[in-house]
């Protein structure tokens, strides 16, 4: 059991940025492979991007060009850098982790992610 809580959700216009930032508590953070996943109003959940304990990144195709995922080991975080956003970007982001020793996910509440202009 570990604890995920997000922050730097909003509402911003097309091409403008947002860095949403996930920390864990609760266990080791160097055991977890790190992501986050977003879902739009009517769509499944989909990948966006997961950053492994040795810090090799995975993007969706649809954000690789724009968005940049990080973690920070010392504090437990994990960041998603969100340029130049898109209106099909809007949807609730959720932090994710991965205990690689027990293959145990967790799942952050979500930040609500809103491009409009």
């Amino acid at each position: 059991q570990v604890q995920l809580v997000e922050s730097g959700g909003g509402v911003v216009q097309p091409g403008g940025s947002l860095r949403l930032s996930c920390s864990l508590s609760g266990n080791i953070f160097r055991q977890y492979t790190m992501g986050w996943y977003r879902q739009a109003p009517g769509k499944q959940r989909q990948l966006v991007a997961t950053i492994r304990r040795d810090g090799i990144t995975n993007y969706a195709d649809s954000v690789k060009d724009r968005f940049a995922i990080s973690r920070d080991d010392a504090k437990k975080m994990v960041d998603l850098q969100m340029n130049n956003l898109k209106s099909d970007d809007t949807a609730v982001y959720y932090c994710w982790a991965h205990n690689t020793f027990s293959a145990y996910d967790s799942w952050g509440q979500g930040t609500q992610v809103t491009v409009a202009s």
